[in-house]
This record gives structure tokens, C-alpha cells and sequence, in this order.
């Protein structure tokens, strides 16, 4: 597995809050975390949650080394007691966690972390770039998926990523979101991403003629020859050169592969002259700076297209860079009690919802359909022979009763006492779950503009006790 250690990839407040947690006699006091996300990129109706198996790597492998310590002991700041205990951290903690490939919503807990203070607040960094970037990617990917209708998409993004991390991560999690291939060799080496690839335009401007370059490709690749048109002149040299090269090496299983100009206008024309040629099986691949966007327009036109290769606006999420999780204190321990913790903002939208939860996804037995999802207390259980009365997380004085429901717990435990519990499971299989659970979310939800919004809702006992804070201003 592609990993390094990343220990002291954290944000120095976290080792300053640790010493300071160390020396004021709170590092063993048990604390509970919750991360989730405030908002759904490009006004989206879900997310899809990705990250879990790199920040499982993480956390296995914190360790400080006798460099790191050196280092921080040449800040000046950090007492030496609190140094020598670092040499032996590990973490000792239990986490809970949505599986990857599931679609989340704002609000709730994606990861939950009960841990002592000084763990629990170490990991926050790590835990939120892992978490945000890839589930960003695999979200931005999965719009792109749906808008090709069908249509493969490959993942063509290494050149443009956000350094080498963004790059090989991001195809994972665009893997994860629905895309079935990328260029980024590394990527299928470590995490069987299946890479893809054929040729640049320097490789047709190599040889004496754009006919001798797809002649040579075609008796190098005969089984998987896909010929880039558009070096010169797309429909005066680019496609008839290529049926030339496709009819001299008696090929039929085929493509070729457009990346610049209107592209509904040339494949259109492109897919008439294969056609007229014999050529019905060759297929047309088209790239250049495509998003769903894009991607839906081109389809409605008719543009004849086969699958798409989209880059740098999948792999840097360009419409909506940042993905916006954060990672907030909810509970801690007090003589075996669990006390809720509650953050106070004018933003309302800022306000968290306290206390260790859980969160049950309500399905309805008739369509099978998700209605809502459910945040409880933690030793709070789901009578499904009671109807439920479900509140707009936005509007509440909107509200639905259900019956006739399933509730399935969302969270499922990944360490417990410091120990890994959970198997991880294969990428093509997450990769499955997820298409199979957003299966489960009505058109509604999945509309690009406007969609549905998708009920997230406070059991009556969370509800009460979170506004019992507010009244207290979170005493």
C-alpha cells in the first residue's frame, strides 16, 4: 500500500494543545470528536464519503521518530516530560466511521473518535485532509458519471493534481465515485485503479506523416489501438488517415480520440465517416477540460461519443474546491458519564449537534428507497414498529411521518481500544457499494440543480438535549 509516515502532518496547534493537555493533567481524560460537513459541493444533493482506508493507514502507523522529537524540542515550547512521552505514542482510542462509498449529508457524524484528549485531538489533521479531499473527488466524480449517462469515464487528471498525493489519491477516489479507469500508472499499481492511455499529439508529430504515425501505433497496439485526430485537421486528415491505418491493419476493434474543438459538430461528422467506412464497431473517445456540465450539454446536442477522459476539473473539483469537513468536540467522559459538548456560534450554521451518537439511514420497506436519515443518542434504540416523525433539518416546520420503514446503522466501529477491527474492504468493491446505495436515493435527491433536499433529522431526545445547551449557552 502507497504510504508514508505522515505523523507530523498535523497542525502545530495540536501539538501545543497536546503539551498543554499533558501539563494541565488532561491527557488521559476521555474525549468523543465528531467529523462531518456543513455543505454539499456544487449545491449537490449528496456526498459521497471516501478516505477511510488512508486514514486507517495513518493512524496504524503514527509514530514520532527521534528526528521529529529533536525537531520539536528546538521549538523551545514543548516541556520535556511531555517530548519523552511522544517517543511511545500510539494511538489507544475507538472510531466509528461511515463506510466509504456511502452517500452522507450535512450534519452528520462521518467519523467518530472517543479517545484520551491528547489522541483525539492529534489526528484531527490528517483525519479532515483524508477524509475531505477524497470524498470531494469521489463526489465531483460521481456528477461526472451520471451526466455520461452510461458512457465510461476515465480519470485523466495526474498533470493537473494538486501535487502527487492529489494526484494518485484522486484517482482512487474518483475510482470509488464511478469512473472506470485513470491515467495514473501508480495508481493502479497500489490500489488497482485499471490505468489507460494512448497516445499524445508529439507522437504523431514524431513521424514524416500522421498516416505513418497511426500506421506504427496500429502494428504496436494492434488489440487496443485508439488514434488521436485532432493533431492537424480533424475531418480532412485526422479521421481519414485513421480509417486508412484501422482498414491497412485489418482492425475493427478500435477508437479514435478527440481533444479539442466542438466536440458534438466533429464527432457527429466523425461517427458518419466511420460508419460510411465499415468501421460501425470503432469507438469515439473524447477529452479537453470536460466536466458534467459539459458533458450533459454535448449529449443533449447528439454528439456521438463512446466514453470521455475528463482531467483537470474532476481531479481538482475545480467548480467547488474545497469539500469543508470539520472536526468538532461532542462529549467527553466524567467518572464513567458521558457529558455532551456543544460549539455556540452567531452563524447558526456553525452550531454543532452534541453528545456520541448514532446515525440510522430510515429506508422504506415499499420501494426500498432512502427517506431520511436519523441522529440518536447513543444507547438510543430504533423501534421500526412506531411510526417516526421526521423534520425538514432546514425548514422544520416541514415535517413527514413514516411507517412501514427499515433502520440501518450507519457507522460501524473501526479501532477499538487502539486496535484495527475493521476489513477493509476491496476497492471494486466499495466501488460497487457505491453505485448500489445511491441506487437507494430518489431521482429527486440526485438532480444536478436544485435537488431534493434530503431529510437529516435530531431524534426527540438529541433535539431536547442540544436545546437544553443553547439555554445554557453550553453549560
Amino acid at each position: 500500500m502507497y504510504h508514508n509516515n505522515y505523523t507530523m502532518l498535523c497542525d502545530y496547534y495540536e501539538l501545543t494543545m497536546a503539551n498543554g493537555y499533558f501539563e494541565a493533567g488532561k491527557k488521559d481524560e476521555i474525549v468523543y470528536f465528531d467529523a462531518f460537513f456543513r455543505s454539499i459541493p456544487d449545491g449537490g444533493g449528496f456526498a459521497i464519503a471516501a478516505g477511510l482506508e488512508q486514514l486507517i493507514d495513518y493512524i496504524k502507523n503514527i509514530r514520532f521518530t527521534e528526528e521529529d522529537i529533536a525537531f520539536l524540542r528546538g521549538k523551545k515550547c514543548f516541556s520535556e516530560c511531555f517530548l519523552e512521552y511522544l517517543k511511545d505514542f500510539k494511538f489507544t482510542g475507538d472510531i466509528w466511521a461511515i463506510p466509504e462509498g456511502t452517500p452522507i449529508f450535512p450534519g452528520e457524524p462521518i467519523i467518530t473518535v472517543r479517545a484520551p484528549a491528547i489522541e483525539a485531538q492529534f489526528i484531527e489533521t490528517y483525519l479532515l485532509l483524508a477524509i475531505n479531499h477524497q470524498s470531494l473527488i469521489a463526489t465531483k466524480a460521481n456528477r461526472i458519471v451520471r451526466a455520461a449517462k452510461g458512457r465510461p469515464v476515465a480519470e485523466f487528471g495526474s498533470r493537473r493534481a494538486q501535487g502527487a498525493d492529489g494526484a494518485i489519491l484522486g484517482a482512487r477516489a474518483a475510482y470509488i465515485g464511478g469512473c472506470g479507469a485513470t491515467a495514473c500508472t501508480i495508481s493502479d499499481k497500489e490500489y488497482g485503479v485499471p490505468a489507460t492511455g494512448t497516445m499524445a499529439h508529439s507522437w504523431v508529430q514524431m513521424f514524416d506523416s500522421e498516416l505513418d504515425a497511426f500506421k506504427t501505433y496500429c502494428s504496436l497496439y494492434p488489440d487496443n489501438a485508439t488514434l488521436l485526430v485532432d493533431t492537424y485537421d480533424v475531418l480532412h486528415s485526422g479521421v481519414p488517415n485513421a480509417i486508412k491505418a484501422f482498414k491497412e491493419a485489418g482492425i475493427t476493434k478500435c477508437a479514435i480520440r478527440l481533444d479539442s474543438g466542438d466536440i458534438s459538430y466533429l464527432t457527429a461528422k466523425a461517427r458518419k465517416m466511420l460508419d460510411e467506412a465499415g468501421l460501425h464497431d470503432c469507438k469515439i473517445v473524447v477529452s479537453n477540460s470536460l466536466d458534467e456540465t459539459i458533458i450533459r450539454d454535448i449529449i443533449l446536442q447528439g454528439a456521438c461519443v463512446d466514453s470521455f477522459g475528463v482531467g483537470e476539473r474532476l481531479i481538482t473539483a475545480k467548480s467547488d474546491p474545497v469539500f469543508g469537513g470539520v472536526y468538532k468536540l461532542v462529549a467527553k467522559e466524567k467518572n464513567g458519564e458521558i457529558i455532551p459538548k456543544i460549539k455556540i456560534s452567531e452563524n447558526t450554521g456553525k452550531i454543532t449537534n452534541p453528545h456520541y451518537k448514532k446515525v440510522y439511514r430510515i429506508f422504506s420497506n415499499e420501494s426500498g428507497q432512502a427517506i431520511a436519515d436519523l441522529m440518536c443518542v447513543h444507547d438510543e434504540v430504533i423501534d421500526e414498529s412506531v411510526p417516526l416523525d421526521l423534520f425538514d433539518p432546514v425548514d422544520t416546520w416541514k415535517h413527514k411521518t413514516v411507517t412501514g420503514y427499515t433502520a440501518k446503522e450507519l457507522q460501524v466501529e473501526v479501532f477499538k481500544n487502539g486496535e484495527c477491527v475493521y476489513d477493509t474492504p476491496s476497492l471494486s468493491d466499495i466501488r460497487g457499494y457505491c453505485k448500489e446505495q445511491i441506487s437507494h436515493l430518489w431521482e429527486e435527491v440526485r438532480r444536478f440543480e436544485n435537488p431534493h433536499r434530503y431529510y437529516v433529522d435530531l431524534s426527540e431526545k438529541l433535539w431536547n438535549i442540544k436545546h437544553q445547551l443553547l439555554k445554557s449557552k453550553g453549560n
